[in-house]
């Protein structure tokens, strides 16, 4: 007699940041222990994963796609290649100060480059609507925890 297991959901469980989003956190300066050298300034890539809100951080010592690549490629290469990569569209940092002018502009700098490269590995990336921040609220609230916890 077989045993009667019941109806089971058809969604299947996933590995962890199969499906994600990305964004950057603020400049954040760190020191190095070498003396006379003036604070670094550096950004935090921020990878949550939509299924566990699991979130992956990774250091990046500046804005240019190059740095951003480079990024993926060491989350990629610990976590496996994603299926999907949500992001925000760079329009909503309109109307902001300086330092996150600066991180639009090295965001859609790096437009073409980042589709080519997704593209070659088997990735999508699917930008959220512009003026529309309440698209990404999972990985705003994860990089207001990470700033949080490394600021503190």
């Amino acid at each position: 007699a077989k045993p009667n297991n019941g109806k089971f959901s058809s969604r299947k469980t996933t590995r962890l940041l199969l499906i994600c989003g990305v964004d950057f956190c603020s400049p954040i300066y760190t020191t190095l222990k070498l003396r006379g050298r003036p604070p670094v300034k550096t950004h935090i890539t921020v990878f949550v994963c939509f299924t566990s809100k699991a979130v992956h951080l990774e250091l990046v010592s500046d804005l240019p796609s190059n740095s951003f690549i480079l990024a993926l490629k060491r989350f990629i290469g610990r976590r496996g290649m994603p299926q999907k990569m949500f992001s925000d569209n760079a329009t909503n940092f309109v109307g902001a100060d300086r330092k996150l002018r600066e991180l639009k502009e090295a965001f859609l700098a790096m437009g073409p480059e980042l589709k080519r490269f997704a593209a070659d590995e088997g990735c999508s990336f699917i930008f959220i609507p512009p003026r529309a921040p309440h698209f990404g609220g999972l990985w705003e609230a994860a990089v207001k925890s990470a700033k949080h916890h490394i600021v503190r």
